[in-house]
């Protein structure tokens, strides 16, 4: 089965059409009704170093999931496994099964580049085309995809631009480099060109490290209102901002998976004790 079936690919970039099909015989309602992202038994490998064991964890649709951790628990790890990235590091692959509205993402059937098309992914650091517009740095990817008609790339980069939060502070300066703006509108100038490509999933590697308080408020700002139409899952150092925009937290350390569940249920009454003992700051 070719990806552009098994993803429903949009016919026109007007129209965001879903990765959601009529379930297979063999999957439940629930796998495909109750949650957008299944992971199953999921390792991610540098080589010969396992840096994350097995992990298993559904995520729900609309809604946003923090992973958590200290430095080096393969946070990141199992993020960029989510969209097929972590395979471009030389020597890296991952095995098991991630499951997208039914779709097995490592199929052998499935191009990674659309993979990484219709799952969108936000940096730590702001990473705008440094010789492009903001316009065209929000059209990118739709030209890249052989949209071609003006008047829609036009439209989608308005749309994105907003979706974003960016729109009235440079509607009148699209023409500027996207360099030229500040790291917090940098940083939404590149959710802006993840949203122009429509995603089903948007990843976020601690999109705020970079960022005053400012600007990292504006993001979090952002993400609880983007949950509305696109699931997200955010990986941050920073346990407040989990609390804050997550509506479920998983909870990692030295590649396992300790702890998944509601983020209200993870940092006020936690049922592991290693859980506990990193969200008190005892360690990490």
């Amino acid at each position: 089965m070719a990806i552009e079936e098994t993803f429903d690919a949009k016919e026109s970039m007007t129209e965001g059409h879903s990765l959601t099909r009529e379930p297979r015989i063999n999957e439940t309602a629930e796998s495909t009704e109750r949650f957008k992202v299944r992971i199953e038994n999921v390792n991610g490998w540098y080589g010969s170093k396992r840096a994350i064991k097995d992990v298993n964890l559904n995520v729900r649709e609309k809604t946003v999931t923090a992973f958590i951790g200290p430095s080096g628990c393969g946070k990141t790890t199992l993020l960029r496994c989510l969209n097929r990235m972590h395979e471009m590091t030389p020597g890296a692959h991952a095995d098991g099964r991630v499951v997208v509205d039914g779709i097995d993402i490592y199929g052998k059937s499935i191009d990674p580049v659309v993979i990484r098309r219709r799952i969108g992914m936000v940096f730590q650091k702001p990473n705008p085309f440094p010789t492009m517009s903001i316009f065209d740095n929000v059209a990118a990817g739709l030209r890249l995809n052989g949209m071609r008609n003006k008047t829609i790339i036009r439209e989608i980069v308005e749309e994105s631009l907003k979706n974003a939060a960016l729109w009235e502070e440079v509607k009148n300066e699209l023409e500027k480099p996207g360099m030229s703006l500040s790291g917090g509108q940098q940083q939404r100038l590149c959710i802006a060109r993840a949203l122009a490509m429509q995603p089903e999933v948007l990843l976020m590697d601690e999109p705020t490290s970079s960022l005053d308080p400012i600007g990292s408020s504006k993001i979090e700002e952002l993400v609880r209102t983007l949950k509305d139409s696109v699931t997200i899952i955010i990986v941050t150092h920073n346990m407040q901002q989990a609390a804050r925009v997550s509506d479920f937290t998983a909870f990692m350390y030295l590649g396992d998976l300790i702890e998944y569940g509601s983020t209200n249920q993870i940092f006020m009454k936690p049922e592991k004790e290693l859980t506990e003992r990193y969200i008190s700051g005892k360690f990490g």
